[in-house]
């Protein structure tokens, strides 16, 4: 049997690479992202099925899902929770619109989808489900405090699902990458100067240290890892027969888990102070 998995936000970095990755290894897989620019981009790629599909828009979320079944016969035997980005800005500055559209992508867009995944999971009595969380689903970091909150929410949201399924063959995986190589910055730039009025906050100097950042271009750190080092988890949680509930990729992400656990809160946010805008 050829196993099939659909794959969210696979315009650019982790999602492109595991589409590529997992299509190599003979998957049939069905990448899917927001904008029909973006779906003909993917096919020129060489992925073979590609669906658009708008994480904010249950419409989309219910025809991406129904495309996606025609491609595969009807079954899916994995869901690869990625699509997600990042807004950043103080979380006094936040209008709530902002807010809730960060929900509304890394968080209430995922759940619909793997509800309608599940039913279908459930039926077939087998399946996957992987969420991409981050090393900001761990910790908390300045300036970051929308995205922060999706991601703690996606964890949690993912913990109690894996609980209520461990009398089902469905198996639930989450991923914590930290600095990985992809268009990230460059989506969160843009997230920072249309929703944040920054002239007009007492961060500026925070802002402006922000802006700085995320207008790198390339690798920024040492410990910045390429996309597939998080697909090479992603395998192993669909193709080994004990996945495990948690998977970290990158040395912040390993440091993080460890701080959370030996330090006490007060050096631990002396440590992610430290981490600036």
């Amino acid at each position: 049997m050829q196993y099939s998995i659909l794959i969210t936000g696979c315009s650019s970095g982790i999602g492109l690479e595991a589409a590529k990755m997992l299509q190599e290894r003979d998957f049939l897989v069905v990448a899917s992202c927001r904008q029909q620019e973006d779906v003909e981009a993917l096919k020129a790629q060489g992925i073979k099925h590609v669906v658009c599909l708008d994480l904010a828009d249950s419409a989309s979320i219910s025809r991406g899902l129904e495309e996606t079944l025609a491609m595969t016969n009807g079954q899916l035997f994995a869901l690869f929770n990625n699509g997600a980005y990042g807004q950043p800005g103080a979380v006094e500055d936040l209008p709530v619109d902002a807010l809730r559209a960060q929900f509304e992508c890394n968080f209430f867009g995922t759940h619909e989808l793997t509800t309608k995944v599940l039913k279908i999971m459930l039926a077939q009595g087998f399946g996957r489900i992987v969420n991409n969380s981050s090393v900001l689903g761990l910790v908390a970091a300045p300036f970051r405090g929308a995205y922060n909150a999706s991601k703690f929410a996606l964890e949690g949201l993912t913990d109690t699902l894996r609980l209520e399924l461990s009398d089902t063959p469905i198996k639930v995986s989450l991923i914590e990458p930290g600095p990985i190589e992809s268009r990230f910055r460059a989506n969160a730039l843009l997230a920072l100067q249309d929703n944040i009025d920054m002239e007009n906050s007492r961060h500026q100097k925070g802002y402006a240290e922000a802006i700085t950042r995320l207008s790198k271009e390339g690798v920024t750190s040492s410990q910045t890892l390429p996309a597939s080092a998080v697909v090479e988890k992603l395998i192993h949680a669909l193709e080994s027969t004990r996945p495990r509930a948690r998977y970290y990729v990158t040395l912040p992400t390993y440091a993080a888990v460890i701080m959370k656990r030996v330090l006490p809160t007060v050096l631990l946010d002396w440590v992610m102070r430290r981490q600036g805008a």
